[in-house]
């Protein structure tokens, strides 16, 4: 059980609404929605900065950096979650989805933007920042709104791991796990 009990239906009608048209239908609401739920002004602000609309990044280059930064951060439901709903979407073979938890950067599984894309939310993850190479190399593939939209991206999902973590959410059942170090 959770840290904090999520809460039940009936939601007020502007929580309902949000979790309406955040799932998937036919989905019921996942443990971490309806945990922020218990105080709906964070469950409002959390939401209303969301990043899973279609912004700077393509698909697969904004699931590798949410899945990169979980996975650092030791979020594996929220890493368990993305895979299992965009992981094939985003074109993830099963040798990156391990490398998103268990290899360094320059993996040989990724094309050199994407290794940029995993350096950056490792130099985040460790030192808050982007080094000089770091950026140089994001500087080179992305544009300026794509690596303001990476830095973002690894931040938001910064605070969704730490809620994760910290209401010590149960996995959900369909979710992936962390696959197992080699």
């Amino acid at each position: 059980m959770p840290r904090i009990e999520p809460a039940r239906p009936p939601h007020p009608p502007e929580i309902a609404a949000t979790l309406q048209r955040i799932m998937p239908p036919g989905m019921e609401p996942l443990i971490l929605f309806t945990a922020l739920a218990r105080n709906p002004r964070i469950f409002t602000r959390i939401f209303a900065g969301g990043l899973l609309d279609q912004g700077a990044l393509d698909l697969r280059d904004r699931e590798i950096v949410i899945d990169r930064t979980t996975a650092r951060l030791g979020a594996e439901y929220e890493w368990g979650v993305h895979i299992a709903l965009f992981g094939a979407k985003a074109g993830l073979d099963a040798r990156q989805i391990h490398a998103t938890v268990h290899e360094s950067a320059d993996a040989d599984c990724w094309r050199a933007e994407e290794r940029s894309l995993i350096a950056a939310v490792d130099d985040l993850v460790d030192h808050r920042t982007l080094t000089p190479a770091t950026w140089a190399a994001l500087a080179g593939h992305f544009d300026e709104a794509q690596i303001l939209e990476i830095v973002a991206l690894a931040g938001y999902y910064h605070t969704i791991s730490f809620f994760c973590r910290a209401l010590d959410l149960p996995l959900e059942p369909y979710a992936a796990r962390f696959p197992t170090a080699p």
